[in-house]
């Protein structure tokens, strides 16, 4: 047994050994220039690594529209590729520009009011406790900290921290009005190439990996499902949730309704958290203060409407792409947007689902080259 294991390991080092002498000094030299040349290009393209990225994500995900576009026109690539990039300013940037202009105004006045005092969380927390029954304002005091008193000063100061931190950062967005610009012709501009070269883009790409053509052909069919399946299935289901969230507080007259419907969505990308993290607490101020008609509806509207189109609308968009486990989801998304910020709640999933997929090729190959 021991001279086996010995023989094998004999075995693969000389296939490594053969591996290594069978590059030339001038082909390693020009591997390490080709890997520092290759990491400085990266390194320059690192300011704008967001336009890029959403440049390649827009191009997948409009790319059958182009296509369409093309047989359209009589296969001219640059008309079908205007089109396609008008297209998407009419029906994607235009919509958000205007959404983040009335977001930033929202954010603008909640920020004022907390800061005038108009919002008072701290009178939100005693109006609460003081319907709250005996037994419960109990058990508050037997297991706080201090008292009561202080459980609801930290609870005020805690939620007035967050709303302003949450507030100043969507006003600060909205000042770097330069940097988006520069940003947004950036990613427009590549988007125009990326339609119109884009397969031909892909073919130089997979020419070069070295890997068979098999593999090669897989790797990008995965590639392309993967975003495909995340946007559908992350960011327009959010979308969904967050609209139809922050539509129930704008017909329950709640105060900035925009606002809340933004944090709703980018709340819905974290399968363990949901927008219930948010309207759940509003709707249980309604019902201890009173409004009890506001808070069953708010409670049913979140459970049917908010709660089951992830059931319902998710399976729709994504159909048989790649799914992931809600646990997994979840620290890739809040993983990405700690090292990615804004754009790490698609780049985390994205690179979740195509690990995912890799390692299901590699299991593939292996139950391959075994049979």
């Amino acid at each position: 047994m021991w001279m086996d294991y010995d023989e094998d390991r004999e075995i693969t080092k000389i296939t490594l050994l053969a591996f290594m002498n069978q590059f030339t000094l001038q082909q390693k030299f020009f591997l390490l220039l080709l890997s520092l040349i290759t990491l400085g290009f990266f390194w320059i393209l690192f300011p704008y690594s967001g336009a890029v990225f959403w440049g390649m994500v827009f191009a997948i995900l409009f790319e059958p529209m182009y296509r369409w576009l093309l047989q359209k026109n009589g296969h001219k690539p640059t008309p079908a590729a205007l089109l396609t990039l008008l297209s998407i300013v009419v029906m994607v940037l235009i919509p958000v520009a205007l959404i983040t202009a009335s977001l930033v105004q929202q954010a603008a006045g909640v920020y004022s009011m907390i800061s005038t005092g108009h919002i008072d969380f701290g009178a939100y927390f005693r109006q609460i406790i003081g319907v709250l029954p005996n037994w419960v304002i109990s058990i508050l005091e037997r297991f706080d900290l201090t008292s009561l008193a202080t459980l609801q000063q930290k609870l005020s100061a805690a939620a007035s921290q967050i709303s302003q931190t949450a507030a100043r950062q969507v006003i600060n967005a909205g000042r770097n009005t330069f940097d988006f610009l520069v940003g947004l012709t950036v990613m427009l501009y590549l988007l125009f190439f990326l339609l119109r070269d884009g397969r031909g883009l892909a073919a130089r790409i997979r020419a070069t990996m070295p890997l068979s053509r098999k593999y090669k052909q897989r790797l990008f069919d995965n590639f392309t499902a993967v975003v495909r399946a995340t946007v559908k299935g992350n960011v327009l289901v959010a979308l969904v949730q967050g609209a139809l969230g922050g539509l129930a507080f704008w017909v329950l007259g709640v105060q900035a309704p925009l606002l809340w419907a933004v944090v709703m969505a980018f709340l819905s990308l974290l399968p363990a958290v949901g927008a219930a993290i948010v309207w759940a607490p509003v709707a249980i101020y309604f019902l201890v203060t009173g409004s009890i008609w506001q808070g069953v509806a708010l409670i049913a509207w979140g459970v049917v409407a908010i709660g089951l189109v992830d059931n319902v609308l998710r399976p729709i968009l994504v159909g048989k792409d790649i799914k992931m486990p809600d646990y997994l989801v979840l620290i890739s998304t809040l993983g990405g947007m700690e090292l990615f910020g804004l754009n790490g709640f698609v780049i985390g999933p994205m690179i979740a689902a195509l690990f995912i997929a890799v390692w299901d090729l590699f299991a593939a190959a292996e139950e391959f080259h075994q049979e």
